[in-house]
């Protein structure tokens, strides 16, 4: 994109309702940054809830809020019926991949390689034995998402997801190296792997500038130390899945390489961190993309999906 294509004026969306807040704001904090040092005038605008203030003059809206509202296609509806042209997917795209349950279906239609998995209602207990991962189908960055080991255990994990969604989708559980990789319209950037110290991913271990007192914290490897052939089939597996929600501008996919070295998609992100300790703009680097630069494909991505659209 020339610097005369730029918007002129750009409304950081950050913030939000939901449970990812805090990481939201740091997002925008990143991508207001970005888009100040390419002389763009920025607007910074906290959403609350479906009544916050655009300036009249933007010409776009920059999506950086993560999870509920702002992922699943409520923030998308709401833009759309102001006449608001926004960055990443549409109200459909959004909706599939946020839904974990939808997503699922998706990538079973369409042959995807993913866990076994069943979905139950809240209340409900599972057919599947242990071991399992028991998911909130409506949520972000691993929240309401608990691995069980042991029966014991079970119940609990249940009443957890069950505070944050009524359908729950319950997932075989695979051994394996946690992957992850971005993806650029038609373009799969380099392999990270995310290797948690503590054994599992979660919101504390993604996020240790929000709470240092919790000690957690998670290496990045990028590129993963995988071979040529397998590093191929799975930034390929990512496209088709990234391709079987429907989506065209920009997402996270996440895939789980098991011990036995087959890799299975678990679900995409279409509004991914873009914080310091993010890992989109992590394997943008390691494909020689700079984060204003990302910035800038990511607007250059959107246009075009309204354009087609």
């Amino acid at each position: 994109m020339k610097k005369g294509d730029f918007p002129k004026k750009i409304a950081v969306l950050k913030g939000g309702p939901g449970s990812e807040r805090d990481v939201s704001l740091a997002t925008a904090a990143g991508v207001s940054k970005a888009l100040r040092s390419l002389g763009i005038e920025v607007v910074d605008v906290d959403v609350r809830d479906e009544n916050f203030a655009l300036p009249k003059d933007v010409d776009l809206a920059f999506n950086c809020i993560h999870g509920t509202f702002g992922e699943d296609g409520t923030l998308q509806k709401i833009l759309e019926e102001r006449g608001v042209a926004y960055t990443g997917e549409g109200i459909e795209g959004s909706r599939a991949a946020f839904d974990k349950i939808l997503s699922k279906e998706k990538f079973i239609a369409h042959k995807i390689a993913t866990p076994e998995s069943e979905m139950i209602r809240a209340g409900q207990r599972p057919k599947m034995s242990v071991p399992l991962v028991v998911k909130a189908a409506r949520q972000g960055s691993t929240v309401g998402v608990v691995i069980v080991k042991k029966e014991n255990q079970l119940d609990a994990a249940l009443k957890e997801a069950a505070k944050f969604d009524d359908k729950l989708l319950i997932e075989k559980f695979v051994s394996g190296r946690e992957l992850t990789i971005g993806i650029l319209g038609d373009q799969a950037l380099p392999i990270l792997e995310i290797i948690p110290k503590g054994g599992f991913y979660d919101f504390n271990t993604k996020y240790p500038f929000l709470n240092p007192q919790a000690g957690a914290s998670a290496q990045h490897v990028c590129p993963a130390k995988v071979d040529n052939a397998l590093t191929k089939k799975i930034q390929e597996l990512a496209l088709a899945a990234f391709r079987a929600l429907g989506l065209v501008v920009y997402a996270r996919v996440d895939v789980l390489l098991s011990d036995s070295g087959e890799p299975f998609v678990l679900e995409a992100n279409t509004i991914p961190g873009m914080t310091e300790a993010s890992l989109l703009p992590e394997g943008a680097a390691a494909a020689g993309i700079s984060y204003p630069e990302l910035c800038l494909r990511i607007i250059e991505l959107s246009r075009a999906r309204k354009e087609k659209e």
